[in-house]
């Protein structure tokens, strides 16, 4: 079985391409993971993981992700090989995006949590049977 669940921040905005012929979208982004953080480290490792979307989800996700926002993501490991300029076999990992899910809202982008809204007008619940 090839299943991948990550969750991370984007390193920078998405690039989607639509492919010659068929007009399908391919976007590419990285996400950043966080790695354990052991007791003895300061601060955490992180793995740089590169993804491609394909289709409508490739679509959405140039349109709705920038740079540092928060994605969980659901697919698998694709590998492949192509030879560069200079003649050398060059070697690719990525993950294929099935499903993706929102983490954080715009308003959180960067670890800035918004404060909470003090303009809330308290509801007299007294009439409720529970």
């Amino acid at each position: 079985m090839n299943k991948v669940v990550i969750i991370g921040r984007l390193t920078k905005d998405p690039e989607l391409r639509f492919a010659a012929g068929t007009g399908n979208g391919v976007c590419r982004f990285t996400v950043a993971v966080n790695r354990f953080k052991k007791k003895d480290e300061e601060k955490a490792q992180a793995d740089f993981i590169s993804c491609v979307a394909f289709g409508k989800t490739a679509e959405a996700i140039s349109q709705y992700f920038t740079k540092g926002r928060q994605i969980a993501i659901s697919g698998s490991i694709r590998t492949g090989s192509y030879d560069s300029q200079d003649g050398s076999k060059r070697y690719t990992t990525d993950v294929a995006v099935e499903t993706f899910n929102f983490l954080d809202s715009q308003s959180n982008q960067g670890n800035n949590l918004e404060q909470p809204n003090e303009d809330i007008t308290p509801v007299n619940d007294g009439e409720m049977p529970f």
